[in-house]
């Protein structure tokens, strides 16, 4: 594998994720990343969030890793805890959007009618 080749996972968007998301999104430990690193069967690069140094991985061998540790009975039920997540999320949003919405125009509509 040329140098090239090894740098197009990585910059790619969504290629890769935090260990922090990683234990997030996966329900792993700490622990559990550092022995795949130490094991090898996961890469990592150090990255720094927000003044946080951090591991970046990637997705594509947590995801590999998860299966091999849990199954993919396992990775499945943690992607759709994810989306769910992501998506309760962008509902409570969007209701206090509603609300701030509709705050406003009452107070319009008691602008008009006065």
């Amino acid at each position: 594998m040329n140098h090239e080749e090894d740098n197009s996972a990585w910059g790619q968007k969504g290629a890769t994720l935090s260990e922090k998301t990683a234990q997030k999104e996966f329900n792993l430990d700490l622990a559990e990343i550092l022995e795949a690193i130490k094991s090898g069967k996961l890469q990592y690069r150090h990255n720094t969030l927000y003044g946080n140094p951090c591991f970046k991985l990637l997705r594509n061998e947590v995801e590999n890793f998860v299966i091999e540790k849990y199954g993919s009975d396992y990775l499945k039920t943690q992607k759709c805890k994810a989306e769910l997540s992501k998506i309760n999320t962008e509902i409570r949003s969007l209701n206090r959007k509603i609300s701030e919405l509709e705050k406003r125009k009452e107070e319009l509509l008691a602008t008009i009618n006065s």
